[in-house]
């Protein structure tokens, strides 16, 4: 008996094998395909609940069981998974494709769409109705026959092309390793990055110390090694993957990838794939994005300037090294930060073990929207290092299931992402709460200490745990626009502005404390934090630009002239550069934001979110970090409306103004003005 083909209430982990996966995803397409043509071939005349109701609420076992197993292929792999990963992918894309390019279907969905003034549709109704509607128009239902054909075989080209890309992204990261036998060469190392390195060395039976590709082993090492050919071998690893003609290499999965998406871009109407991408974002047009970009980068690069040649003349005085190069600039970054600030991570890790810093997002989340978390050890979970919480409210009512992974492990992919098992919806008159899971790869307890945090991966927790909370507070009717079911450029609003209160006495307070002493950390360092914050802001801000200006190169022009892809990604680059260029490394070929995720043509999301979130919390400031009153409205209108409406006007809602830009400029500490509060 197939587990995933049960009525289930908790994914299933414990009872599934790798076997059950295929069966059970070919058998729900079969059943969400009948649900399509039930609907499709009704003799009843086509309404708003009939099609657009039903279409949405359909296919909900697929969901459900392909949600567990992507997730599984990034979070819990292996060989077997990613052959299945690459045997169906082309099945759910074709699914995909039957759904949209169903003739019969559309028309009835076009008459409801064609009829909406003449119905007493609600604004959330409308928004559905709109959404359904161009997310046919939008994918080739309009076209002749012969084209959907051409559009189904780009898009089962392209599913198995980004698995392909992913896959060896992870195989580059998970075979090389550093090994070292010399102590000398540990020099500048802390001890707990020391004590991680020879477990490693440990487990895989050898002698000395292991550093890998892993961010919590490379990170480190790069911050604090003072071999510099040692950061230049790590450096030179990390910046490859995919990039040494061999099985692995991804040049020819980028090429593939973004010609074809921008042939199946021209198929449906558009000039390049990100005008498609685009029609459906705050931001509205590639010409916008780039405008935005380019504003900003006029801002940030003279700062970027200063701050990389104080960055170089630091180096040259500390080291006598005359050009600085990618792999001294993390390491010198903290050598000058702890001589300005006097602030160095190994002092603030011990005031952030793993469990306090969770603790802490808890209590911070029960002050803002009155949310309780208790821990259950009965729920299945597909690895050891899974936790699991029941959320409730203060008045007791569930709110939704989390599922907590924090570490990092050979079948994992680097990074960190949030993700949904089950959606908040209202079915048959009940409101199903959701199961919501953010996954991370953070520091590993060693035998000596437990996981202690670097104020990085402190604010990353908190990062994912905003989405989390735009998944668990969800509160609508309908799937299709429950949760994170926004515009790209709108999702990283919540998980964003939660990453202010890393840097709040009043909020620090609260599970900042010394994991030996218990002592709460000191005004003096939470004032250095602060003053930190903004230390190569400009460096940091024109880094973040340049991976936008990457991903629209690729995106919004016509990649079929781009026959090298390092030469066309110096390009993108070059009005960004501060480092010099390193000829054994490529970006792109690892770049699994947009050729393996959902960033295709909305890497500069990160940014414009930044402008929302720097905005929504200047007035959580002026009205006080913990306002309930400010919170609420935070809750009724952003995280808890999904993609309801535009979200212009959600936020419109919450702020009572559109965004002002000045905002982030003066948290990034590029302008000087004040607020008016």
């Amino acid at each position: 008996m197939n587990p995933l083909l049960q009525d289930f209430k908790y994914a299933p982990f414990s009872k599934i094998k790798n076997e059950h996966f295929k069966p059970a995803i070919l058998e729900s397409v079969k059943l969400a395909k009948a649900e399509i043509e039930a609907i499709a071939n009704s003799n009843e005349e086509p309404t708003f609940e009939n099609t657009i109701v039903a279409l949405d609420f359909s296919g909900r076992q697929l969901d459900l069981v392909t949600s567990i197993f992507f997730n599984l292929n990034s979070a819990e792999t292996n060989d077997e998974i990613q052959k299945i990963a690459q045997e169906i992918s082309p099945v759910l894309s074709e699914f995909r494709n039957d759904v949209i390019l169903n003739r019969e279907l559309f028309l009835r969905v076009k008459r409801v769409f064609k009829n909406r003034n003449n119905l007493e549709l609600t604004r959330e109704q409308q928004t559905l109705l709109e959404k359904k509607y161009k997310s046919f128009a939008r994918n080739g239902a309009n076209l002749p026959q012969e084209k959907q054909q051409e559009l189904r075989e780009i898009d089962k080209q392209l599913s198995t092309l980004s698995l392909k890309f992913g896959e060896n992204v992870l195989a580059e990261t998970n075979r090389f390793e550093l090994h070292i036998t010399a102590t000398e060469d540990l020099t500048g190392l802390p001890q707990a990055v020391i004590d991680e390195a020879r477990e490693v060395a440990s487990f895989k039976q050898k002698e000395g110390w292991i550093f890998t590709m892993e961010y919590p082993s490379y990170l480190p090492f790069m911050k604090y090694a003072a071999n510099r050919e040692l950061r230049k071998k790590m450096a030179l690893a990390f910046g490859s993957k995919g990039f040494h003609n061999d099985e692995l290499d991804n040049r020819e999965n980028v090429l593939k990838i973004s010609s074809l998406r921008h042939k199946r871009a021209n198929l449906l109407g558009y000039s390049t794939h990100a005008a498609f991408v685009l029609e459906e974002r705050m931001a509205e047009s590639p010409e916008k994005v780039e405008a935005f970009l380019a504003d900003l980068l006029e801002k940030a690069k003279p700062a970027a300037r200063k701050e990389f040649e104080e960055l170089q003349e630091f180096a040259r005085e500390l080291d006598g090294i005359d050009q600085l190069e990618k792999w001294d600039a993390a390491y010198y970054a903290e050598k000058l930060k702890q001589k300005l600030f006097d602030l160095d991570d190994e002092k603030l890790k011990p005031y952030f073990p793993l469990e306090q810093v969770i603790d802490g997002v808890l209590k911070i989340s029960k002050k803002l929207y009155d949310l309780e978390f208790s821990r259950v050890d009965t729920i299945d979970v597909y690895h050891p290092d899974v936790t699991t919480y029941k959320v409730t409210n203060g008045e007791g009512r569930d709110i939704a299931l989390f599922y907590a992974d924090f570490h990092p492990r050979p079948g994992k992919r680097d990074g960190a992402w949030m993700t949904v098992y089950r959606p908040q919806q209202v079915r048959n008159g009940e409101n199903e709460r959701p199961h919501i899971s953010i996954v991370c790869n953070f520091t590993k307890p060693s035998k000596n200490t437990p996981a202690l945090l670097t104020f990085n991966e402190v604010t990353t927790l908190f990062h994912e745990f905003g989405h989390a909370l735009h998944g668990m507070l969800a509160n609508t009717t309908y799937p299709g626009l429950s949760g994170t079911s926004v515009y790209w450029d709108f999702v990283e609003l919540p998980s964003q502005v939660l990453e202010n209160w890393c840097y709040e006495q009043e909020a620090l307070e609260l599970f900042a404390k010394h994991y030996e002493t218990g002592d709460v950390i000191p005004g003096d360092l939470i004032q250095k934090i602060k003053d930190a914050s903004n230390f190569q802001e400009g460096m940091a801000t024109v880094r973040q630009i340049s991976f936008g200006l990457l991903d629209m190169s690729w995106h919004a022009i016509d990649p079929e002239e781009i026959k090298d892809v390092k030469s066309h990604e110096d390009e993108a680059f070059e009005p960004t550069r501060l480092f010099p260029d390193v000829k054994e490394n490529c970006m792109s070929t690892s770049f699994s934001h947009i050729f393996q995720g959902g960033y295709s043509a909305g890497y500069y999301s990160y940014k414009w979110a930044e402008v929302l979130d720097a905005d929504a919390f200047e007035y959580f400031k002026q009205e006080g970090i913990f306002s309930r009153e400010v919170a609420q409205k935070f809750k009724d209108n952003i995280l808890s409306r999904g993609g309801t409406e535009h979200p212009m006007e959600l936020y419109k809602k919450f702020r009572g103004k559109e965004p002002q830009p000045d905002a982030l400029l003066r948290r990034a500490g590029l302008i000087e003005e004040t607020p008016e509060f």
